[in-house]
């Protein structure tokens, strides 16, 4: 591509433990990521919320706190707090002291979780309708995966029941949506009439994001409030061109945004060559397989010693790989730019995940000098 691509590039860093490795060595490695990235010119750095796997993003608003300690100008945020774990003022309040201490550079993501677990032992969470492979103007769309099974597993039920205090139940996410913007602008009043206010977080200069993986009522939600919305290629590759439009079609102008903005994710691993990506890239299926496969995420395997999967192990996961970018500069800049294509991306969100760090923070480097992220930010 080698030209500067108009459309930004950001992170998605979940701190992957290697194997061999450990926690305190994962998250140095996510600070030293975000300074590097923040000097060849993404937009944001934003980390996920998992618990009881081997990811060390587990605690995202104090992660954020030490990345935006670490950075000078990089947007720093959450993709997603799970609201299912979380209340509304916790949040605010949690992410109003981010804003505080690094004003104007935090984001805040919303996910359901929680809800989406209760669906599926209830059976009120649609299963997807089974369709073929579908190649949509270059972009791979495959059948969508059903996680009805991973969720109502012993593992998740275990997980979700030890996340809440006994007896509560997650309210209904809209409705904890609103919670948060009430907050934010000082108007919360409880359900008796009392007014309320958040300190920190009320008039906090918070950039409030929804992402879902589906046509559901995530997009539906983000686009009748009108806030931005972000959609899961690299968790969900088959739902996600209907969930943008799901978005679009409900987005109603709000004092936030006068339009759509969209911004989709892609699990991407750039090296020098395709042969050297494919190899650094060779165990993300064990990865992926133990998630699907209801164990949890395992330390992520070194393809030095990893033998390969097993054909009913790539049958799970298969949507995955094929869908994974994979190789040189060019090779990923034109498939990241194929999904930007077809979806009407405003923003593009990489995540990188690799045995060794140095082969993450090279991926990272190679995509960002290709798509033209060292010019966009030297103008």
């Amino acid at each position: 591509m080698n030209a500067v691509n108009p459309v930004p590039l950001s992170v998605l860093d979940l701190s992957p433990v290697s194997e061999g490795s450990s926690v305190p060595e994962a998250l140095r490695n996510t600070i030293d990521l975000a300074r590097h990235v923040e000097a060849w010119g993404y937009k944001r750095y934003w980390v996920a919320e998992h618990h009881f796997v081997a990811v060390a993003s587990s605690a995202p608003d104090v992660l954020i706190g030490a990345i935006a300690a670490a950075t000078r100008t990089i947007r720093i945020g959450a993709a997603a707090v799970q609201l299912g774990h979380n209340t509304a003022i916790g949040v605010v309040e949690s992410f109003g002291t981010l804003d505080a201490l690094y004003p104007g550079r935090i984001d805040l993501g919303l996910g359901r979780s929680g809800q989406r677990r209760a669906e599926a032992l209830t059976g009120t969470d649609p299963e997807p309708a089974p369709r073929a492979t579908e190649i949509r103007d270059g972009l791979i769309i495959p059948p969508p995966f059903s996680p009805a099974k991973l969720l109502s597993s012993s593992r998740s039920a275990a997980s979700f029941g030890i996340l809440q205090q006994p007896g509560a139940q997650s309210p209904d996410f809209a409705q904890q949506i609103e919670d948060i913007l009430a907050f934010l602008d000082g108007t919360y009043t409880a359900p008796d009439g009392t007014d309320l206010h958040a300190s920190p977080g009320e008039g906090a200069d918070l950039e409030l994001w929804v992402f879902g993986s589906s046509a559901g009522p995530s997009a539906e939600l983000a686009g009748r409030l009108g806030l931005p919305f972000g959609a899961n290629y690299h968790v969900s590759p088959g739902t996600t061109v209907e969930a943008v439009e799901a978005y679009r079609s409900a987005f109603r102008p709000s004092t936030i945004l006068r339009k759509p903005y969209v911004v989709v994710s892609a699990d991407a691993v750039v090296a020098d060559d395709d042969a050297t990506a494919r190899e650094l890239a060779s165990t993300y299926g064990h990865w992926t397989h133990s998630i699907r496969s209801g164990h949890g995420a395992i330390p992520y395997p070194d393809p030095e010693t990893t033998p390969p999967l097993t054909d009913e192990e790539r049958a799970l996961v298969d949507d995955r790989i094929v869908t994974q970018f994979v190789g040189s500069p060019s090779t990923v800049a034109e498939r990241l730019d194929t999904l930007r294509r077809v979806t009407d991306a405003d923003e593009l969100v990489v995540t990188s995940v690799t045995h060794c760090h140095e082969d993450r923070l090279r991926s990272y480097e190679l995509l960002a000098r290709e798509w033209g992220l060292a010019r966009v930010r030297a103008a």
